[in-house]
């Protein structure tokens, strides 16, 4: 069943060196359009959700061109306004053999950045949704952003419209203006129903030591200390990735619900990566696609899982993919030319 989730966030404009470059090793950058909440409206549109979009960018071109770019994939972008300002940008590096992929933000004061919580009409926005989509990258961008974050959830809270939160941690951005992660986390995973994050995230949020293996033991306990901290937390969700190089990662997926059940979808290999960054998104919108469409966890976790894999294989930050696409993957019916 079709449902209409809400997503909150700002919408970026990203410059990538081609190919395997340094960046500007020559005078080449290749443009795309993204963010972490676009990302995931682009997919759940793809899934046949009403996704919407909440957003303000800069009311000049590039702004306009976003906004195009949302539209064409099939995304409601009526809540997303213009301003005098900038767009925010990101320059990606992607990496090879023994050298990681880097990423270098310029964001700051950026149209999004600059709009506070009293720019939206949180009723308004809200109405006919049955979830609202926020991640921690809106509340790394400085003061505004965090209240708006938070005024998004307590709202949707208030409204019965179910929460979902990306922790998304950004170190980069709290960094630039000096922000408290832990307090301002805490406070909006409080208002959540369904948090993709993993034992990092958690201790950033709640504090104590990051146990580092194994991986599920250090999950399972932070899932319990977030199903004690945080009363509205039904399920949360998160992937485990191996990376053996730049180009061949293992991915597989955990989630925990607060019944105490929890569930595990096998790894997968992916060798030949063309490009990871979104993934997590993918990730997002296929579980919670798996929820709006009545499937149980488990199912909900094996889609949400083939859809972040099929990421891996598209260029940039989208993940354009289709519902039978994913169901093709998961029904293991191979790689020969569809015809």
């Amino acid at each position: 069943m079709a449902e209409r989730i809400l997503c909150f966030g700002e919408l970026l404009i990203r410059l990538a060196a081609p190919g395997r470059e340094r960046l500007l090793q020559s005078p080449r950058l290749e443009v795309c359009i993204g963010g972490a909440e676009a990302n995931v409206a682009v997919s759940l549109a793809g899934f046949g959700h009403e996704a919407a979009m909440l957003s303000v960018v800069a009311d000049n071109a590039l702004g306009h061109a976003a906004i195009g770019e949302l539209r064409r994939h099939g995304v409601d972008t009526r809540l997303v306004d213009v301003a005098p300002g900038r767009m925010g940008l990101y320059f990606l590096e992607t990496g090879a053999v023994q050298r990681p992929s880097s990423v270098l933000y310029d964001r700051a004061d950026s149209a999004f950045a600059r709009a506070g919580a009293d720019r939206y009409d949180w009723s308004k926005a809200l109405a006919g949704a049955s979830w609202l989509h926020l991640s921690g990258v809106t509340p790394a961008l400085g003061v505004a952003g965090a209240q708006a974050a938070l005024a998004a959830a307590t709202a949707a809270r208030a409204s019965g419209v179910r929460v979902c939160f990306d922790g998304n941690f950004r170190a980069k951005l709290w960094q630039q203006w000096g922000g408290d992660p832990g307090s301002i986390l805490r406070e909006l995973m409080a208002q959540t129903d369904l948090i993709f994050a993993d034992h990092r995230d958690i201790a950033v949020a709640l504090g104590g030591e990051i146990f580092a293996e194994p991986f599920h033991a250090s999950l399972s306990q932070a899932a319990t200390r977030a199903f004690d901290a945080f009363p509205h937390l039904q399920r949360l969700v998160c992937t485990q990735r191996e990376q053996r190089d730049v180009d061949h990662h293992v991915l597989s997926a955990w989630s925990f619900h607060r019944d105490g059940t929890r569930g595990h979808a096998a790894p997968r290999e992916l060798a030949g990566i063309v490009d990871r960054i979104g993934a997590g998104d993918a990730f997002a919108a296929g579980f919670l696609h798996g929820l709006c469409s009545g499937m149980d966890d488990a199912r909900s976790l094996d889609f949400a899982l083939a859809a972040a894999c099929l990421k891996h294989s598209i260029p940039g930050d989208f993940n354009p993919v289709s519902v039978e696409e994913v169901e093709a993957l998961l029904g293991g019916g191979g790689f020969h030319v569809r015809r």
